[in-house]
Parts: C-alpha cells; sequence; structure tokens
C-alpha cells in the first residue's frame, strides 16, 4: 500500500511537470486604473482577444500543444508601480512581456526584464530611450516620438501654415518627448514657437498656462500628454476664447478625447496622429470583431497589443520553444510578419522598421482620418 501510494504521488507530480510545460505564461502591463485606465484595458482587452484566439486555434511548440495563459497587470501608469509589476511577472517565470503602456513605466521595467533575459514588446511606448539602452530583449510595434513628433511639426506648419506655435508638456518621458520633437520639427519647417508651459498628468485646470498663452496668440497649441489631460485643456481653451488649432501625439489620439473635451474638439481644430499605420478596412475589420467580444470600440492600441502577441508566439514556434533565451534570437530576427496592423519587422534596436504614423482630425466629435504617412 505504501509503495502503490508513493507511485500515485510519483505520477501526480510527473504529471503536474507536464502541465505545467504546457502552459505559456504572456505578461501583461497597462494601467487599469487612473486616468487613463480606458486606454490600459483597451490595451489589455487586445490581449486577452489574441490570447483567447490562440488556444482556440490550439497552438503546438516544439511538437507539443500548449495553452496561453494571460498574467495581467496594472501600473497605473506609475513607473515605481510600473516596475514592482514588471518585478512580479519576473518571479512569476513568464515567457514574455507585452507591454508596458506608457513611455514612463515601459523603460524603468525593460531593465528588470532585460535583467531576466525576458522579451517586451510594447504596442504604444514612444519615447526614442525605450529601444536605445542597449537591452536586446526590448522592442515595440510602432513608431518612436522622433517620427511621431517630427510628422505633426512638419504638418502643423506645412499643411495647417501655422506661422507661430506654442507647447504645453506633462513633464512625462512621453509628453516631453515628443513635444520636444514637435518643436524642433515645426520650427525646422519655418514656424516660430512663442510659448512653453508645462503642466502634470494629474492637473485639471490650466486657466494660468492657457492665459499666458492666448496673449501669446500661437497659430497652434500642441499638447504632449494623455487625453484625460487633453480633453479639459480643449474645454478650457474654447471657453477663454483661445481659437489656436490644437495639436498632440499619439497620447490624445483616442476616441473618447471628444467625450473628455465636453463635445470641444469642434470641426477640423484638433490634430493628433497614431504612431501605427493600420488601414480603413483593417481597423474597421478588427474593431467590430473587438466590438463583437467586449462590447465596446477599441480606443487606439488594443490592434498593436494583439499583433505583438501575435508576434511573440510566432517566434516561440519558429523557435520550437517558448523558453525566452531560446525564442529572443528569432524574435529580434522577425521580418515581414502579416499583422492587422500592417507588416511587422524589427531593427537592430528592436524598433519596428519602416513605422508608419497616422494623422488624425475630429468633425462632429468623432476622430476622421486625415492619411497614412511612411
Amino acid at each position: 500500500m505504501k509503495i502503490q501510494m508513493t507511485l500515485a504521488a510519483l505520477l501526480a507530480a510527473v504529471s503536474g511537470q507536464v502541465l505545467a510545460q504546457d502552459v505559456v505564461k504572456i505578461g501583461h502591463v497597462a494601467p487599469i486604473s487612473g486616468a487613463i485606465a480606458h486606454l490600459g484595458k483597451d490595451n489589455e482587452y487586445g490581449a486577452r482577444m489574441a490570447i483567447e484566439e490562440l488556444n482556440a486555434k490550439g497552438v503546438s511548440i516544439g511538437g507539443k500543444k500548449v495553452k496561453f495563459e494571460l498574467l495581467a497587470e496594472d501600473d497605473a501608469a506609475d513607473p515605481k508601480q510600473g516596475t514592482a509589476a514588471a518585478q512580479k511577472l519576473v518571479d512569476q517565470n513568464v515567457n514574455g512581456v507585452v507591454g508596458h503602456l506608457n513611455s514612463g513605466t515601459s523603460i524603468p521595467a525593460s531593465k528588470i526584464y532585460s535583467d531576466a533575459g525576458i522579451p517586451q514588446i510594447s504596442p504604444s511606448s514612444t519615447n526614442p530611450k525605450f529601444t536605445r539602452q542597449g537591452y536586446k530583449t526590448t522592442f515595440r510595434v510602432v513608431a518612436d516620438d522622433v517620427h511621431l513628433g517630427g510628422t505633426l511639426g512638419r504638418y502643423a506648419a506645412k499643411d495647417l501654415k501655422a506661422k507661430t506655435f506654442a507647447v504645453i508638456d506633462d513633464r512625462t518621458a512621453y509628453g516631453q518627448g515628443v513635444a520636444d520633437e514637435f518643436a524642433k520639427a515645426a520650427t525646422a519647417a519655418g514656424a516660430s514657437q512663442v510659448g512653453r508651459e508645462f503642466t502634470t498628468d494629474k492637473a485639471t485646470d490650466f486657466t494660468a498656462i492657457l492665459t499666458t498663452l492666448k496673449g501669446k496668440k500661437p497659430d497652434v497649441v500642441f499638447f504632449g500628454g494623455m487625453d484625460a489631460v487633453a480633453g479639459p485643456m480643449i474645454k478650457q481653451m474654447k471657453a477663454l476664447g483661445l481659437n489656436a488649432k490644437f495639436m498632440g501625439g499619439d497620447g490624445i489620439c483616442t476616441g473618447e478625447l471628444a467625450k473628455l473635451s465636453g463635445e470641444n474638439t469642434g470641426d477640423n481644430q484638433v490634430f493628433c496622429a497614431e504612431a501605427g499605420g493600420i488601414d480603413e478596412k483593417a481597423a474597421a475589420a478588427f474593431n467590430a470583431k473587438f466590438k463583437k467580444r467586449f462590447n465596446t470600440d477599441v480606443q487606439i492600441y488594443a490592434p498593436y497589443v494583439y499583433d505583438a502577441v501575435n508576434v511573440m508566439v510566432d517566434a516561440m514556434v519558429k523557435a520550437n520553444s517558448s523558453d525566452p533565451a531560446k525564442y529572443l534570437p528569432v524574435l529580434a530576427k522577425t521580418s515581414g510578419y502579416k499583422g492587422v496592423t500592417g507588416d511587422i519587422a524589427f531593427d537592430e534596436k528592436g524598433d519596428i522598421k519602416n513605422g508608419a504614423l497616422t494623422l488624425f482630425t475630429y468633425k462632429a466629435g468623432k476622430r476622421e482620418l486625415l492619411k497614412i504617412v511612411r
């Protein structure tokens, strides 16, 4: 009897090991709480949809059927909480991480993933520093701030014919970075900067800085930050009679902006760019599928999260292993992957090659595509 129990225990232990090997854990981190929780949830939904589809399809890695498990963490867009979330995922032995949403959390977290040898693909972090730290584990599937801010700066001067502009940023890694690149490009294209103001990513009252800028009569006000701050800022600009066109990067370029502004986006008064180039047909098809599953529309980066998960799994399949050390070199060589958001290939830094930008304006409270720039 004692021998039989021992054998039973041994078989159970072996069975448990096999089951453990069959589970591939993908970490995801985004702000699920705080002012931009709607964007974080959008990202998480993109990851969940990818995981659900992979499990429904049935994927084999190294000749063995696997089950994917999503380990989702909330970083509240806070660098300290972001590093804590990263360490938690490392301690849980995840096979890879998709995230974080913000550059300000992705950058400090990237060292933790690098030290652990765990691949990290951000679907939305655009600060150039993210992929310029020399880490082999760091990738992104969107263009960076040099491209994003630069394109918007040139658009302001050349297409919107702005002679003067003012800049406001929220002092985050993302906000300051994209604002700096906008100012540099707009100036190079012939416009003159007449003001530079600062706020925070949690501010709600901008009366003082907007009053200062109103006296300088800029043709364009560019804001480096997120939609939760941009919305009230647009509303207060309207109330103060500051009639400049309002511009921002991908952080403001969401479906929620009009609502957050109190429906003050107007027609052709607000311009922004998404750091990606998903075409209208692909975007519509993805949104229909997304809405059926989650009963809500895509905010902005869910398709990029979806692609990031699938690119990571594609590398595992090609490497015949979900071991980060074995599939990382294959991931780094990704080229010609056909994603929802377009072709995905990484350069030597982990940046997407030939990264696209999509320019938008707002009309009747809806985001409207202007053009895709590569």
